[in-house]
């Protein structure tokens, strides 16, 4: 047994054994056969992961059984409406049957919601779920976890089915990421609320990636690249730039620098659908925002200085202060849902941002190192 693997750089740490696993298996077939032993249920393995598990699943399971696929997309396409696209659908021939989803590992549970959608008309007789690794502290869900192998900590595995960017399938054993600890945040904050000049300090002491969505567009739309190009078309049209192109340019400026300590993302997320399509994105790179902060102040004070900024800058949004209590109102509303996106992971922080840059600046550095 390999005691550490490398795969694209990364290096990952043996985490169990192939024989602890198959045994976690084997605890999830002697349970469901135990409840269903009087029914042929329908298994449902969703792929890719899951492919191991469903196979070892099944030479463990004694009774008279069906056995079907699905495939869901965590990242493609990114639409208004969710981030998990249906690649492989349902059969027909579940209907009145007892089913069984068989997860490789729960974590969120973003995807397990989807599949609840996908049955939610199919008027099946029963639904329960059953994964093999379960991450039972950053699940919040809405279904119950029927049956799991193992509970296991929030931490990136790959191996028996699971992949780092598709490689690590084919692992025997489970590993996880051995590298040194990343720091990922989201700033937020009204404009004038100094994200900016915070985020320079911030990169400058912990070594960060700062990512500004503004700088990103106006690079992408300078240089001419293929989604600068796309962006400009949208916005020439006087249509909002789809979720999934500013993701995309997200992608490639992380994949730029991916051996950094970590990230600052300025202007990104502004919508609940954004905040979980940067966490699929994340996730699906061993990665994780640890922290969202949010830089308070009040309207009053952000208004004198953006009035003082227009002076120098020559902005016109930054010299009428109805324009501004407009973006500051735009804010509010669309803040409101990321907060509470952010507080249920624990992860949503406010500061007073109000004082000399110094003391906001520690004030900052409290939260983060407490991260």
């Amino acid at each position: 047994m390999e005691r550490s693997v490398s795969l694209l750089g990364k290096r990952f740490q043996r985490f169990l054994p192939e024989a602890e696993v198959l045994q976690a298996v084997q605890k999830i077939a002697d349970e469901i056969a135990r409840d269903y032993k009087d029914e042929v249920p329908v298994f449902v393995g969703v792929l890719n992961g899951a492919f191991m598990f469903v196979s070892d699943f099944l030479k463990c399971y004694p009774y008279p059984c069906e056995v079907t696929f699905v495939k869901l997309s965590s990242y493609r396409g990114l639409t208004s409406t969710g981030i998990v696209e249906t690649l492989l659908d349902l059969p027909d021939n579940v209907e009145g049957r007892h089913v069984i989803i068989l997860e490789d590992i729960v974590d969120t549970g973003r995807t397990l919601q989807e599949l609840g959608h996908m049955f939610s008309n199919k008027n099946v007789k029963n639904f329960r779920i059953a994964t093999l690794f379960y991450k039972s502290e950053v699940y919040n869900g809405e279904y119950q976890i029927d049956y799991f192998g193992m509970e296991i900590p929030d931490t990136f595995i790959v191996g028996y089915g699971l992949d780092f960017k598709e490689q690590g399938r084919n692992l025997r054993d489970v590993y996880h990421i051995n590298q040194p600890l990343m720091i990922n945040l989201v700033l937020f904050g009204k404009p004038g609320a100094g994200k900016g000049t915070q985020a320079s300090f911030l990169k400058e002491k912990y070594g960060l990636i700062h990512i500004s969505t503004g700088d990103v567009f106006r690079h992408n739309i300078k240089n001419g690249t293929t989604l600068g190009k796309l962006a400009k078309s949208y916005i020439d049209k006087g249509e909002l730039v789809p979720d999934e192109v500013t993701i995309q340019m997200l992608q490639d400026e992380v994949e730029k620098a991916s051996d950094a300590p970590g990230f600052i993302f300025d202007g990104f997320p502004r919508t609940t659908a954004q905040a979980e399509a940067l966490d699929q994105f994340l996730e699906s790179r061993g990665l994780q925002i640890d922290g969202t902060i949010a830089l308070d102040a009040d309207d009053e004070i952000l208004i004198k200085r953006l009035l003082e900024r227009g002076k120098v800058s020559g902005r016109s949004d930054d010299q009428d202060e109805q324009k501004i209590r407009n973006r500051f109102e735009e804010y509010n509303q669309k803040t409101a849902p990321l907060k509470s996106f952010y507080q249920k992971q624990g992860k949503f922080h406010s500061i007073n941002g109000v004082g000399e840059i110094q003391e906001i600046t520690d004030r900052l550095a409290r939260v983060i190192d407490g991260l």
